[in-house]
């Protein structure tokens, strides 16, 4: 039987997504980024970490968002060009990649192990790391998109789209994550924010008429962050992973036998800087294949492991057995607002209960700050652009002064201890 190779060859995709309805793949060359395994690599990736242990329908992965902002900008820049911008076809494309790999450099859980895995990286570095790297695999084709990603490219309005306070990133997760989780309030807009983008002096800006849409998508993202990235059980259960993957390294590193996959005892044997990842080939081979599933596959044998803080932790989380929680607005470290000597008590309870070390009792007393900022308008703005053609920050546009209060970062402190402990 002879094969159709036009038909085997076909890079015209259609994918059906159930926040958009129908995304094109637009390219050769996007269909091959897809395609690659750097890229595949994120359907192992969930977008939201842990937060399924709240809202069981946040499944969804990164390579969902990844798309999905795809799409977005595919729409935003023919918006755009409507409005009489001129656009080339090669910086559409661009602009499309750029959008497309800014989260390839996320790593197992997203942000849940973004400093524990390696020694202070952000995600970010590791994205633009793998661009270059896929850059060099496709003999450049991704040289724009690199500038445009790093803010280098002449027309700055690209590099607005991909990274600021109001860009593709956050209409697709905003939409996205408020889908997936089932939290209405973080329904945005997000077509009618993009009908009224606009640039003026090579910035992204918001045409007068879409300034409570703004509202909105400030508002919005304000209640997702705490009623969904830093809801408390989410909280917990991301604090419980990093302590799990801490003391996996501390007793790898220290000489004891721990199963790992062998993509994960690299990072494992090893305290890897952002140095080390730009200038050793190995640790970003090693990343790209790391996913969601090596750390699952770890904790699953991990609750059988001899150390006893280690299989306590991985039995927790996998039977959903989460620490307690107690949120507030002043630091549990100061002793002049809270209780020192039941404070105190608490963490020797918690010792004898579960006969820790000294040194074992901070895997299962934990303190720390969470912060909510929906607008920092320090550094970076969102600028309406008025009928009269002036330029003002939405801060100041804004009639509303919750909008101002938005811009004032929120800060809580957290206290994480197992439930079995009573204060």
């Amino acid at each position: 039987m002879e094969i159709n190779q036009s038909y085997v060859l076909n890079k015209n995709k259609i994918i059906n997504d159930p926040v958009y309805g129908f995304i094109t793949i637009p390219s050769e060359l996007i269909y091959d980024i897809i395609d690659h395994p750097f890229f595949q690599r994120l359907r192992r990736i969930r977008q939201l970490g842990l937060t399924d242990m709240v809202y069981p329908g946040a499944l969804h992965t990164r390579f969902h968002h990844a798309l999905g902002a795809m799409h977005l900008m595919s729409i935003t820049l023919s918006n755009l060009r409507s409005k009489g911008h001129e656009i080339s076809d090669e910086e559409f494309e661009a602009a499309q990649l750029a959008i497309l790999l800014h989260d390839i450099g996320h790593g197992p859980f997203s942000h849940a192990l973004e400093f524990t895995i390696l020694n202070g990286v952000k995600h970010e570095l590791l994205s633009l790391v793998i661009i270059d790297y896929l850059n060099k695999e496709f003999n450049g084709a991704l040289d724009l998109t690199l500038q445009i990603f790093t803010d280098k490219y002449p027309r700055r309005f690209f590099h607005d789209l991909v990274a600021s306070q109001l860009d593709i990133d956050r209409l697709d997760y905003l939409s996205r994550d408020s889908f997936f989780t089932g939290v209405s309030e973080g329904t945005i807009g997000a077509d009618r924010i993009i009908k009224m983008l606009d640039i003026r002096d090579d910035r992204i800006v918001v045409e007068e008429k879409g300034i409570y849409s703004i509202e909105n998508f400030l508002s919005a993202r304000r209640l997702m962050y705490w009623q969904v990235y830093l809801h408390k059980t989410a909280v917990s259960s991301e604090k419980m992973l990093i302590q799990i993957i801490r003391r996996v390294k501390e007793l790898s590193q220290a000489g004891v036998e721990v199963f790992a996959t062998p993509p994960l005892q690299v990072f494992l044997d090893h305290d890897i800087n952002a140095k080390d990842i730009q200038k050793d080939p190995r640790f970003i081979e090693a990343y790209t294949q790391l996913d969601d599933y090596d750390i699952w596959a770890g904790i699953k044998l991990w609750q059988n492991h001899e150390d006893s803080v280690l299989s306590r932790l991985c039995k927790m989380i996998i039977n959903r057995q989460l620490f307690r929680v107690r949120l507030s607005n002043e630091s549990f470290d100061r002793p002049q607002i809270f209780d020192r000597p039941q404070l105190d008590a608490l963490r020797a309870k918690i010792q004898q209960q579960l006969k820790l070390s000294d040194e074992e009792i901070d895997y299962f007393y934990i303190t720390g700050e969470i912060s909510n900022a929906a607008y920092m308008a320090k550094g970076q703005h969102i600028n309406i652009v008025t009928k009269q053609g002036i330029i003002r920050d939405i801060a100041e546009a804004s009639d509303l002064p919750n909008i101002k209060a938005m811009s004032k970062i929120v800060r809580k402190y957290y206290l994480c201890w197992p439930k079995s402990v009573s204060l």
